[in-house]
């Protein structure tokens, strides 16, 4: 802390008791008088993070891209929503502090944070709330999530800190879904720059981006909430595991969120100068199928691949034992998980006896394109070597995360690809016929809609067991393991999240206890 100035009359009574005397004299009529100036107050250290991650944001803008990434550097540090994700993975107030909901479930009144300000100063209110969400459900909107918004009929500001957002038709996850990272606040006059510029109402604002290297961040000031406890937040992206553990044994960098390298976490175990912290995460890792790229269009080609797969292999092998066993898209955590890993169990003569079936009774060749994280690039190789033993041939090509997005994820050129889905309770893209995996089952999207309108808790568990199911039984896609949550930190850096129920590196409350 900074030392206030002192006033006048401290500083003559400081001078007197010291015995100095303000010598006053008169010489030709002007009186001249000594002046005191206090030492300069002591400079004060900023207090400051390194956190390394494994993957950079293509861009800033998290209302427009898939990429996690994105949100692990910015998601309630830099930007926003209505309501959040907490550590445990509850829905908490944000940006609304509290909302009413009509017993039709089909209006939500918000009343917003008074006094909240973007981080170039301008007032957050009401119309910046209708701005984001009109934004989000646009026509012509490039949200990876527009999904998430398409039930919403209108949006009305009531004043500077009321929202009324009024939907076609009930749907209980609407709280749920404001809290994804890709339904945040924006501003019209700052969106136009907002993927190498982003503009929130976090406790963190934005400084500098030095492209293959950082991202920083910097406390602001006039943050309406509770005020950050760190003065500089970096993020240092290192991509190869060799290279984040020298980091971190170094101290270069104060904590690795998603440490690509399990392999070495006995060693940081071992070390009283580091925490590991090994907790879950949304993220279910799946070998990703092309439905409509034939010949993955047909369900016994895809039951061969399931069958094809050692799961416990890939995660002994590429994760060194980190991973839950999974056979449908749904985290074992949750308490609505249905068990259905012994669908696709591990039988590589079934695998061949279905490809011939199939009317492939050679095998065939696919592509295989794998992302950066090491789970995919670890595990792609493993996965390769058991399929080319029942027969199919996979030519791997290394992706950067920008490629994979523009090839894999919006150009659906792929046969198979591996890839960790690290969105909470994301089962709804199976209901998406256009969704990367192209997977069109109308019974599933007639399901899915009942359970979005579903209140009754019993009601909906049945209704998770179906759509788990129907997609498990239809082999969508070679489920793999649930990704672990590791992170290893300095003893003394407090605060970090120990599981991941959302894309996000979470500093808001992260403090140093030295």
């Amino acid at each position: 802390m900074i030392p206030h100035s002192p006033t006048k009359r401290s500083l003559i009574g400081a001078l007197l008791l010291s015995g100095l005397a303000l010598t006053a004299y008169a010489e030709d009529e002007v009186q001249q008088q000594t002046t005191v100036t206090p030492a300069p107050a002591p400079e004060v250290d900023p207090i400051t993070v390194t956190v390394g991650l494994q993957l950079e944001p293509p861009h800033l803008d998290p209302t427009s891209a898939a990429a996690g990434a994105i949100d692990q550097v910015l998601y309630a540090n830099v930007f926003e929503g209505l309501t959040r994700f907490g550590p445990d993975g509850s829905i908490r107030p944000a940006l609304a502090r509290s909302w009413t909901i009509s017993e039709d479930g089909l209006s939500y009144t918000f009343t917003l944070a008074a006094d909240v300000t973007f981080h170039d100063g301008t007032a957050m209110d009401a119309n910046d709330v209708v701005f984001s969400l009109n934004r989000a459900r646009a026509e012509d909107s490039v949200n990876a999530q527009k999904a998430l918004f398409e039930d919403i009929a209108s949006v009305w500001a009531m004043g500077e800190t009321q929202v009324r957002v009024t939907l076609s038709k009930p749907n209980g996850n609407f709280l749920f879904n404001l809290a994804w990272g890709d339904a945040v606040i924006v501003a019209p006059e700052s969106i136009e720059n907002i993927k190498t510029n982003p503009v929130g109402t976090g406790p963190f604002m934005f400084s500098d981006w030095v492209q293959g290297d950082q991202i920083e961040l910097v406390k602001y000031a006039e943050y309406w909430g509770a005020p950050a406890q760190l003065d500089i937040a970096t993020f240092k992206f290192i991509s190869d595991p060799t290279a984040a553990f020298a980091a971190m044994m170094a101290e270069d960098i104060d904590a690795f969120s998603g440490f690509p390298a399990p392999e070495n976490l006995p060693q940081f175990e071992a070390d009283p100068r580091f925490t590991v912290l090994v907790g879950s995460t949304e993220g279910e890792t799946i070998l990703s199928t092309n439905n409509k790229m034939p010949p993955f269009d047909n369900v016994k080609v895809r039951e061969a691949l399931a069958h094809a797969i050692d799961r416990q292999a890939i995660i002994d092998g590429a994760m060194f034992g980190y991973g839950t066993p999974i056979g449908t898209h749904f985290a074992p955590h949750n308490p609505d998980y249905v068990d259905l890993t012994a669908n696709s169990t591990y039988d590589p003569e079934l695998a061949r006896t279905l490809l011939s079936e199939a009317g492939f009774p050679d095998g065939f060749t696919t592509t295989l394109k794998l992302p950066p994280p090491s789970y995919a690039r670890r595990g792609g190789e493993i996965i390769a070597a058991q399929l080319r033993a029942v027969g199919i041939e996979t030519e791997i090509t290394n992706l950067e995360w920008a490629q994979w997005l523009e090839e894999v994820f919006r150009g659906k050129d792929y046969g198979l690809t591996i890839v960790s889905h690290t969105e909470p309770f994301d089962i709804g893209i199976y209901a998406r016929p256009d969704y990367y995996f192209q997977y069109d089952n109308p019974v599933f999207q007639e399901k899915m809609a009942t359970l979005n309108s579903e209140a009754d808790p019993e009601a909906r568990s049945a209704l998770l067991a179906e759509l788990q199911t129907i997609i498990s039984e239809d082999y969508v896609n070679g489920y793999l393991f649930q990704l672990a949550a590791l992170s290893v930190a300095n003893v003394n850096l407090i605060g970090l999240w120990e599981n991941a129920p959302t894309q996000a590196t979470d500093l808001t409350s992260v403090y140093w206890d030295e």
